[in-house]
């Protein structure tokens, strides 16, 4: 073999090795992407099928309810709510009407199976997505009102 058959041998080579590698990758980071959603979005059908997602606002007021480790609640973004069911312990700063993250899938009830559940850290605090979608939901209320 000639001295530049070699080479080309070894660009062909390399270019599919690192091909094999970015899709790899790609792939990895497609399937642990995760988008956040507001109940109005999750309302309006805007939510990928059988495909997890986070869903963000406040746990409603008096919608908490607990049988064994199973809780269930209702996060809000003062303009619609998801009824959300949650196995395992909830983090000690969970509490009703405070923030809250939450990602699982949305169940064919409508209900959004949790499987993971992040409250606010602080009195101040909020999760961004969480403040974006509420104060969306009370700028849009405010404008139906009027």
């Amino acid at each position: 073999m000639k001295p530049r058959h070699k080479r080309f041998a070894i660009v062909i080579g390399a270019l599919a090795v690192i091909s094999i590698a970015a899709v790899l990758a790609l792939n990895a980071f497609r399937s642990n992407l995760v988008f956040f959603f507001t109940p109005t979005q999750i309302v309006a059908g805007e939510v990928p099928k059988d495909r997890a997602f986070r869903v963000g606002g406040l746990v409603k007021p008096g919608s908490l309810s607990r049988n064994d480790i199973t809780a269930r609640f209702v996060v809000t973004d003062t303009a619609r709510e998801v009824p959300v069911s949650y196995t395992g312990i909830l983090p000690d700063l969970f509490k009703e009407g405070k923030g809250v993250v939450a990602q699982g899938k949305l169940g064919a009830d409508g209900t959004f199976v949790a499987s993971e559940v992040l409250a606010k850290h602080d009195e101040n605090y909020m999760p961004p997505e969480a403040k974006s979608a509420v104060d969306q939901a009370q700028q849009a209320a405010k404008t139906i009102k009027q």
